[in-house]
C-alpha cells in the first residue's frame, strides 16, 4: 500500500507540473546547433502572448500543429512543440522546398555553372525529345520558372490543367512530362502577361519547381540533395535531412524535403542576414536581394519573388510585408528582415483549408503581437 501511495504521489507531481508549466512562457534552451538563445522577456517581448499558444493548441484553436520556432536577431527566442513534434522531427514542409531550390539556384550561379536567370531551360535538356515540340518552348529562361510564370499550361489550382503536379506524380519521366507540356492559352477572364503588374502571368506550378532543381542537378553534375548538402546545409551546421527523388532519379526541388524546425529557422536567417551565417557568407547578399524582389502578383493579396511568397501583416497597426517559404500543410518560415525575425510554424494539417490560414494566425496574433514595439 505504502508503494501505491509513494506511485500515486510521483503521477500528481507530474500532473502539477505539466499544469504549471502551461500556458507559461520558457525560454528556449541551448544546444550544439550554432543557435544562440535569449530569454524573450528581457528583449521586450510580450512573453504574456506568447504563452498563450499553449492554451489554444490545448483547447483545439490550433489544430495540428508541430511547433513554432522564433528568433530575433539570430538568437531563438521562443520553441515549443505539439502534437508528437520535437526537436528531432524532420519536418515534412512540402513546397516549402521550392524557396531551398531557390537558394541552391543563387549557389550555382555563384559558382559559375548557371550564367544567370535569364539561362534558357531547355538548352539544358538536349537528349530530350519532345512529343509536342514549339519554338516557342526555347524562350523559356529559369526566371520563369522561379516565378511561376512560364508558357507552359501549368495550374495547381485547376484541375484541369495538363501540368497539374497530380498528373505529374503518375507518370514514369516526370522531366520528359514537364518538358513536354503544351502552351497556355489565356481565357477572357485571365489577365496577359503585358497587362499583369511586373509583366507576368502568375500560375503556381510545381513542375516548373521541379525542373529549376533539375536545370541545377544538371549544371552542377551532382545530385540535388549532394549539392544542397554542400553549399547550404554543411555550411549552416544542418546535419538532418531527406530529399525526395522523382521516379526518375531526379531530385524532387518542388517539396517534401524533410528540415528540423531550427534548421527550418536558420535557412530563414540566411534570408534575414542577407545570406550569412553567424558573420559567415554561405550565399550571396546580391542574390538574397534578387531572390525576395516582387517579380509577379500572385493574387490580390499576396506577391511572388524567386519561389518566395510576400505577404502582409498588420505590425503593431501598420500593414508590414513579410517574406515566406510556405508548404501544404500550413507550414512556414515568415522573415521580416528589417526586423531581425524569423518564425517556423511547422504542421501537418495536409490538404486541410484551415491550414494556412491557421499558421498566419498563429504568426499574426502569437508572433507579431507580441513582438517588441
Amino acid at each position: 500500500m505504502h508503494r501505491i501511495t509513494r506511485h500515486l504521489c510521483f503521477l500528481t507531481l507530474i500532473l502539477v507540473s505539466s499544469t504549471a508549466a502551461a500556458g507559461r512562457y520558457e525560454p528556449p534552451r541551448a544546444a550544439s546547433d550554432g543557435w544562440a538563445v535569449a530569454d524573450a522577456g528581457t528583449l521586450g517581448w510580450n512573453t504574456a502572448t506568447l504563452a498563450t499558444l499553449d492554451d489554444k493548441v490545448a483547447d483545439g484553436t490550433y489544430k495540428k500543429i508541430t511547433s513554432l520556432v522564433v528568433a530575433d536577431h539570430g538568437r531563438l527566442v521562443f520553441e515549443r512543440y505539439f502534437n508528437g513534434g520535437s526537436p528531432e522531427l524532420l519536418n515534412d514542409v512540402r513546397s516549402a522546398t521550392k524557396s531551398v531550390t531557390a537558394m541552391l539556384v543563387g549557389a550555382a550561379i555563384q559558382r559559375g555553372a548557371i550564367r544567370d536567370v535569364k539561362a534558357p531551360v531547355y538548352a539544358f535538356f538536349p537528349e530530350v525529345r519532345l512529343a509536342h515540340p514549339d519554338p516557342r518552348k526555347a524562350t523559356i529562361t529559369l526566371e520563369d520558372l522561379l516565378t511561376m510564370s512560364s508558357i507552359w499550361e501549368c495550374d495547381d489550382e485547376n484541375p484541369f490543367s495538363s501540368g497539374n503536379e497530380e498528373r505529374m506524380y503518375v507518370t514514369e519521366r516526370w522531366l520528359d512530362f514537364a518538358l513536354d507540356l503544351p502552351i497556355r492559352g489565356y481565357a477572357p477572364w485571365v489577365t496577359r502577361p503585358k497587362d499583369s503588374p511586373h509583366g507576368r502571368t502568375f500560375s503556381y506550378c510545381t513542375a516548373g519547381s521541379f525542373v529549376a532543381g533539375a536545370v541545377v542537378e544538371r549544371a552542377t553534375k551532382q545530385p540535388l540533395a549532394a549539392f544542397a548538402h554542400d553549399v547550404l546545409e554543411a555550411p549552416l551546421g544542418i546535419t538532418a535531412v531527406r530529399w525526395n527523388t522523382s521516379s526518375e532519379g531526379i531530385g524532387m526541388g518542388g517539396g517534401g524535403t524533410r528540415y528540423r524546425s531550427r534548421d527550418l529557422a536558420k535557412l530563414g536567417q540566411l534570408a534575414v542576414d542577407g545570406g550569412r551565417w553567424q558573420g559567415r557568407p554561405v550565399l550571396p547578399a546580391a542574390w538574397i536581394d534578387a531572390m525576395l524582389t516582387v517579380r509577379a502578383q500572385a493574387r490580390d493579396d499576396a506577391d511572388y519573388g524567386y519561389q518566395w511568397w510576400q505577404f502582409r501583416f498588420p505590425v503593431h497597426g501598420v500593414e508590414t510585408k513579410v517574406w515566406a517559404m510556405s508548404g501544404n500543410g500550413g507550414n512556414y518560415v515568415f522573415v521580416l528582415p528589417e526586423r531581425g525575425l524569423v518564425a517556423v510554424v511547422t504542421s501537418q494539417a495536409y490538404n486541410q483549408g484551415f491550414a494556412h490560414p491557421q499558421s498566419q494566425g498563429i504568426f499574426r496574433d502569437i508572433v507579431l503581437a507580441a513582438l517588441p514595439r
